[in-house]
């Protein structure tokens, strides 16, 4: 809101104070025969790009499309370089995929939903991130620490609900084109198409392609930075309104990644013996079909049932020099909800039934590991609301796997609100998840590290116990007005004690150890944000996020691996009258523990610490009239990376060859360009 208006606004409200007791000392006539004819005066209110709920029980992050659209944003994993509470990292030197982490954990224990129907999760737990372009996205909820029980009982981090673009929304373009051109040879181009027939029925369809077709090797190690690939993805989806409160909704999704790298002279398909060309290459092919089937009760108020339902096919098929990686995922949700008030809308209660089943097939060398997973289960929340101060929602769950047997989750969330701008929130709950050992840690398939299984019963996928974990957390959230101007403050901190866990243990560089937990693990989590308008349209944003994750490995409890312990973050976000946009990203990333490795001139260096080192990201975009947008921008403008990211890139066939241990950036600075096109 312009400075100007919001004096003239407080003037006015004094003025209407005090205006019967002046009224009472000096009598004042409003008749007049004159006609006067006013200017019109627009106050506008300008909507912050990331919000914070003060309603809701549980603390949620409500990241719009304008705040996606302050970078580049081409897929999911690249959609967090402005929100402090996701890192992003790579996950090996040659594969490209990033993975993200929330309270010191990796990408696996965060839940990613689409609309909240569960999204990337088994194979797609780490690449699945590249599957859903920025382009489709519309906005994003981000939640940390439990959530609800209506959503399953796997998300132990928190979770990432995901809208995409709706075809029924007037505020949408009918044609939204988006092209996009790296230095490092990446081109994309995005096509979202709404249709709308009437009232009642309306479509969207999704369109991507990209291709990453320049060969890099900055650091000179003979190995690409990145790998060739290419990738299609497309959706269709439908919605219908019908009469007497009933709306269905439908879609399908496929998927084709082709991706090829490894040394400069590997060919793809290319026999990979000592002597030849070490060469990585992965293929993927997904398909999905979801439906959501909803129905409001016009006659008893707050109250209506939904269907949720979901199917998946993944296959993909992957090399990484002689380590051959197959697997396949046919997986099958359903979701039935009931929700209805008591007396009145201060008592809700949600109730339903839930199944999900899981068929998988790894193939990790000569070792093949093939499960069915059938979960049933049931689950009731109840939402109490005593007053604008205090309100809570409750939860609990209780399913029963086919190998794991019952087991139940409850879930705790309280708000209490002691002044107007100010809240206060807690939260428990349990998860549990069956961790895909394979899929989850292909970054350590970079590497000439043998697979070592440590599990103990044969009737349990790949031997080894569900991982289950206690999550707790408190928050405060402070909004204000400082110079007419808005601002919020948040600090949070959530303690996550896991009773088993499927250790990684990499402390061996000759080994990738997987067993149960047998001793301690657990994340501290500590962050604190500012979000301010310095001036108007002037938006800063500050965080410093602490990690202390620890887990045991043989009988020492030791300090995670590649995990931060420190991290500062500023963002500046500045839009002109005339519609030009600039950002400006700077983070600090502190120093992580490193296990022993492999040295690049032969032997054995133990445990140390990286470097710690600083980031920045930049990007500038011009509109005109609300059809073209323009943006240039850079990455890593720092140009910081690692120079030998690869231990014994030299001879890939040797038992110390290592492209796993990642600490920080392995590629420099990208500048990109690109064009939003929209037809209305």
């Amino acid at each position: 809101m312009d400075r100007f208006y919001r004096q003239l606004l407080a003037g006015s409200a004094l003025l209407m104070a005090y205006a019967p007791a002046y009224a009472q000392e000096q009598p004042i006539d409003t008749a007049t025969n004159k006609q006067q004819k006013l200017k019109e005066v627009t106050i506008k209110h300008r909507r912050a790009s990331t919000q914070i709920s003060m309603l809701d029980p549980m603390k949620k992050e409500l990241i719009s499309q304008r705040e996606l659209l302050k970078a580049a944003c081409c897929n999911l994993s690249e959609s967090f370089e402005t929100t402090p509470s996701v890192d992003v990292a790579f996950t090996d030197a040659v594969s490209g995929y990033k993975q993200i982490q929330m309270l010191g954990l990796a990408g696996p224990y965060t839940l990613i939903t689409r609309e909240n129907i569960p999204d990337t999760r088994g194979l797609a737990a780490i690449t699945g991130l590249s599957f859903t372009p920025g382009t489709f996205i519309e906005g994003m909820q981000l939640s940390k620490g439990t959530g609800s029980v209506v959503n399953g009982y796997e998300s132990v981090a928190g979770q990432i609900n995901v809208e995409w673009r709706k075809p029924f929304e007037e505020k949408e373009e009918k044609w939204h084109l988006n092209l996009y051109q790296s230095s490092q040879g990446r081109s994309e181009g995005n096509i979202v198409y709404r249709h709308q027939f009437n009232d009642k029925l309306s479509t969207n369809l999704f369109l991507h392609g990209r291709s990453q077709w320049l060969k890099q090797d900055n650091n000179g190690d003979g190995f690409l930075d990145q790998p060739l690939d290419k990738q299609f993805v497309a959706a269709n989806r439908w919605f219908w309104f019908g009469p007497k409160g009933w709306e269905i909704q439908g879609g399908v999704k496929g998927v084709y990644i082709e991706n090829t790298g490894g040394q400069w002279h590997y060919e793809k398909d290319a026999e990979q013996i000592a002597g030849k060309p070490w060469g990585f290459q992965l293929n993927t092919k997904r398909a999905e079909a979801w439906a959501k089937i909803g129905h409001m009760f016009p006659g008893r108020k707050g109250t209506s049932i939904g269907l949720q339902i979901a199917g998946v096919y993944h296959d993909q098929d992957a090399n990484y020099g002689r380590r051959n990686y197959i697997a396949s995922q046919k997986s099958l949700y359903t979701n039935l909800i009931y929700q209805t008030i008591i007396g009145n809308t201060n008592h809700v209660i949600k109730g339903g039934l839930s199944n999900l089943i899981d068929n998988y097939h790894d193939s990790l060398g000569f070792a093949g590991y093939n499960r069915n997973e059938i979960v049933p289960g049931a689950f009731a929340e109840y939402s109490y609301t005593m007053s604008e101060k205090f309100n809570l929602v409750a939860g609990l769950r209780g399913d029963y796997h086919n190998i794991f047997g019952a087991f139940a989750t409850p879930r705790l969330h309280v708000r209490y609100a002691p002044f107007k701008r100010t809240v206060l929130r807690a939260s428990v709950g349990r998860a549990q998840r069956t961790a895909n050992i394979f899929a989850e840690n292909m970054g350590y398939m970079a590497s000439n590290r043998s697979f070592v299984i440590e599990g103990t019963d044969k009737s349990k996928p790949f031997g080894l116990d569900p991982e289950v974990a206690w999550n707790t957390g408190v928050n405060l959230t402070q909004k204000f007005v400082m110079d007419y101007r808005d601002g919020a403050f948040s600090v949070d901190y959530y303690y996550t004690n896991f009773q088993n866990q499927v250790v990684v243990d990499v402390e061996d560089p000759h080994y990738v150890r997987l067993y149960n937990l047998k001793g301690l693990s657990f994340a501290n989590s500590l962050q604190a944000q500012l979000d301010y308008e310095l001036i108007h349209n002037l938006d800063l944003r500050l965080a410093y996020r602490w990690y202390d994750v620890r887990s045991t490995y043989g009988s020492k409890l030791k300090e995670r691996p590649l995990v931060a312990a420190h991290r500062a973050f500023a963002n500046v976000g500045y839009e002109t009258r005339n519609n030009w946009k600039f950002d400006y990203t700077v983070q600090w990333i502190g120093s992580k523990r490193l296990p022993e490795l492999h040295a690049h001139h032969g032997g054995t260096e133990p445990s140390k610490y990286s470097p710690s080192f600083w980031q920045m990201n930049a990007q500038i975009s011009k509109s005109w009239n609300d059809v073209l947008e323009v943006y240039v921008g850079g990455e890593n403008l720092t140009n910081y990376m690692m120079h030998d990211p690869i231990i014994g890139a030299s001879n890939p066939y040797a038992e110390g060859f290592d492209a796993s241990m990642i600490w920080g950036p392995i590629m420099g600075a990208n500048f990109y360009g690109g064009l939003r096109y929209k037809i209305r």
